[in-house]
């Protein structure tokens, strides 16, 4: 039986059930257990799945160590602060740490200098400003040139653009400028 996914799993067994099979059956044929067919009956959305415990890690004990180092650079000079790969070898000299390799402790490092930057209130400066655009406030206008096919000719027209910021409405006109006709049609 081809693999299939526990949300189409669940629409087969809906189905044999309703064509009258019985839920040992069914479960006997998916090769599932009477409790997932009781599930499938009962829900045509799968449970989610709990979430697993964290596995702990040969470096669990030297993340104090490393939270340490990135509190003290805080107020070293930008040039004497500790890099990941110094770190990691103070971490072999000073510690004795085995097993562990750079990688990982990059890794907890990247991850961990920021939110230290953050507990001691030195995290990043929050620049983002919304922009709010009231109603019949703002807008934004440009007047050009523009070169169109008409009738199988080029002909250069002077192009009214405008923008409503409010709404996001565009409004466009052009003008020939040879034969004085407004409004060629290109109103967006």
């Amino acid at each position: 039986m081809p693999r299939m996914s526990k949300v189409e799993l669940f629409a087969a067994i809906r189905r044999e059930s309703r064509a009258g099979m019985s839920g040992r059956a069914t479960a006997t044929k998916y090769r599932v257990s009477r409790h997932t067919v009781s599930d499938a009956l009962a829900s045509a959305w799968p449970r989610e799945r709990k979430p697993l415990p964290p596995r702990p890690s040969v470096l669990d004990r030297f993340k104090p160590v490393i939270d340490d180092i990135l509190r003290t650079d805080l107020d070293a000079p930008r040039k004497q602060r500790y890099t990941a790969k110094r770190i990691y070898d103070r971490l072999l000299d000073e510690h004795g740490m085995h097993g562990v390799s750079y990688q990982v402790v990059r890794g907890y490092v990247a991850e961990r200098k920021p939110k230290v930057r953050a507990e001691a209130g030195r995290g990043p400066v929050n620049v983002f400003l919304p922009q709010t655009h009231r109603p019949g406030d703002e807008a934004e206008v440009d007047f050009g040139e523009v070169v169109i096919n008409l009738r199988g000719e080029p002909v250069t027209c002077m192009l009214f653009s405008l923008r409503l910021s409010f709404s996001g409405k565009a409004v466009h006109r052009s003008v020939d400028r040879t034969n004085g006709v407004s409004d060629l049609g290109l109103a967006a």
